[in-house]
């Protein structure tokens, strides 16, 4: 039986809460108001896709409690959360959706499978949408501070091909995770809701990749 709608209230508020006590101090760029824009963004699509806004809400206030790039590992991230619902939503059915889109949602330098349901595919998009347009902009900025990684090196190019663990470890810079990741992610959203807002938010990045390359050489 799922949750009444109050119940379903209670458990978003605990879920922020939990969320918030995890995030509020991140330096990387995956912090709280993160979250609050991924949980805003993921609303508004459910509405418009016709999905579960409960389920949607969850997983994308959860989402990056268990990041890997902010746990010991993956698997340790995975538990922490799947620790927390199971404290906390009682139904098994729900727990297993929102593990299952919180498990498979990152960009994986592209490798993980397409999303299996509507949920999952807003959630993602959500998130997605956070990394095109002008605040993923101060976002790519803010990860590269966070890991000691230049803002633009020319002797070292894009990475075209690369694994998971290259994409996460390998060696780059700022302007190049525009097309190693950002520039490629208005491809890769799943709805159509999310398809209309990423076109504006792309144009707006590749204006500033432009602009950046022509600041460089003093040429603007």
């Amino acid at each position: 039986m799922t949750l009444e709608l109050n119940e379903q209230d209670k458990m978003i508020r605990a879920a922020e809460q939990f969320s918030r006590s995890v995030l509020e101090k991140d330096a990387s760029g995956h912090d709280w108001w993160h979250i609050h824009r991924v949980v805003q963004m993921a609303r508004r699509i459910a509405r418009e896709e016709g999905a579960d806004s409960f389920i949607c809400t969850i997983a994308a206030l959860l989402h990056d409690v268990a990041d890997e790039k902010l746990n010991p590992s993956k698997e340790a991230g995975l538990h922490k959360v799947l620790s927390w619902l199971e404290e906390h939503l009682p139904n098994e059915e729900q727990r297993a959706h929102v593990m299952d889109i919180i498990s498979n949602m990152s960009y994986n330098a592209g490798k993980n499978p397409p999303m299996r349901t509507l949920e999952g595919k807003i959630v993602q998009d959500a998130d997605r949408l956070d990394a095109i347009g002008a605040i993923s902009i101060a976002r790519a900025f803010v990860y590269a501070g966070w890991k000691g990684t230049p803002i633009h090196d020319p002797a070292i190019p894009p990475r075209s091909e690369m694994t998971a663990e290259e994409y996460r470890n390998g060696k780059s810079t700022a302007i190049n995770h525009f097309h190693e990741k950002l520039l490629k992610l208005k491809e890769l959203v799943n709805t159509d809701a999310a398809k209309r807002i990423a076109e504006e938010r792309h144009r707006y990045m590749e204006q500033y990749v432009e602009q950046f390359y022509e600041e460089w050489e003093g040429n603007r």
